[in-house]
């Protein structure tokens, strides 16, 4: 049951993340005014609003203009369904204890925005401040609530914290100066603020830059070879980052576990 409840806590939660993205890059308030069709500004109602069904129905395009619906919008959705089940499954601890509880309701919280940052950065390669900001602040609410309350090693976890913020976040921040903004943006930056706080682990933050960029290479080497992409061209670097922050946040542990019993410790 609760499994269900979450998928489809999920489906919506994803649909809003795509609304998010659009309207805060088209300048709109999230919480005024009905969705409409990107291209023709077709209101849309109730049945053009079911997350993936609708997509379905439709077979993939606007009931008034008959544009294709872009397939992030599905996608999207079944990624908030995945986000939030396998996040129930696979969390690093027992969900039992209040203070673990709290950690994955802001995680969840979090990935929604995150989710947003990832269409908005991938469409158009744009990180929002507001989007940002308004994760960090549940990340970092959801952590002193953690720490404060329910931490076993609360100087010990502390000091974690921010190393884990000083490592996401300003092992980028040292690029951008570097190379004035053309090897990395600032929104990345920014970003690294939210995985640091989600992650609460210098380790883990490593481990993340690791595989983004190691995703960055998978994803551009076949670009490169086929000459479609130069070097010197710009792809969104945050999708990649948010999707390595999320499967470290549930499966780095055991990484670094096996890390540090057969490479450091063999």
């Amino acid at each position: 049951m609760v499994i269900f409840i979450l998928a489809v806590l999920g489906l919506v939660f994803g649909s809003f993340a795509n609304a998010l993205a659009w309207r805060t890059h088209n300048g709109k308030d999230i919480l005024s005014g009905r969705s409409q069709c990107p291209a023709c500004g077709h209101k849309l109602g109730p049945l053009e609003l079911i997350p993936v069904l609708s997509f379905l129905f439709l077979k993939g395009r606007c009931r008034a203009c008959h544009i294709k619906i872009a397939l992030h919008y599905p996608i999207i959705e079944l990624l908030g369904v995945l986000t939030f089940v396998a996040s129930y499954i696979y969390w690093p601890a027992s969900l039992s204890g209040h203070g673990q509880l709290i950690l994955f309701i802001a995680w969840l919280v979090v990935s929604v925005g995150l989710l947003a940052l990832l269409v908005s950065d991938h469409l158009w390669m744009l990180l929002p401040n507001k989007i940002i900001y308004s994760s960090l602040v549940v990340a970092v609410i959801g952590q002193l609530i953690y720490l404060i309350g329910y931490a076993p090693d609360k100087p010990h976890q502390t000091i974690l914290w921010g190393a884990s913020v000083l490592v996401a976040s300003g092992i980028f921040f040292v690029m951008h100066e570097i190379s004035k903004g053309q090897w990395i943006g600032f929104g990345d930056v920014r970003l690294g603020l939210v995985t640091g706080t989600i992650l609460a682990s210098p380790a883990k933050s490593l481990l993340m830059i690791f595989l983004a960029s190691l995703m960055g290479v998978v994803y551009s080497l076949p670009h490169l070879l086929a000459r479609r992409r130069t070097l010197s061209d710009r792809i969104p670097y945050g999708p990649f980052l948010i999707v390595s922050a999320a499967l470290v946040l549930l499966f780095g542990g055991h990484v670094l576990d096996w890390y540090n019993q057969h490479l450091l410790h063999p």
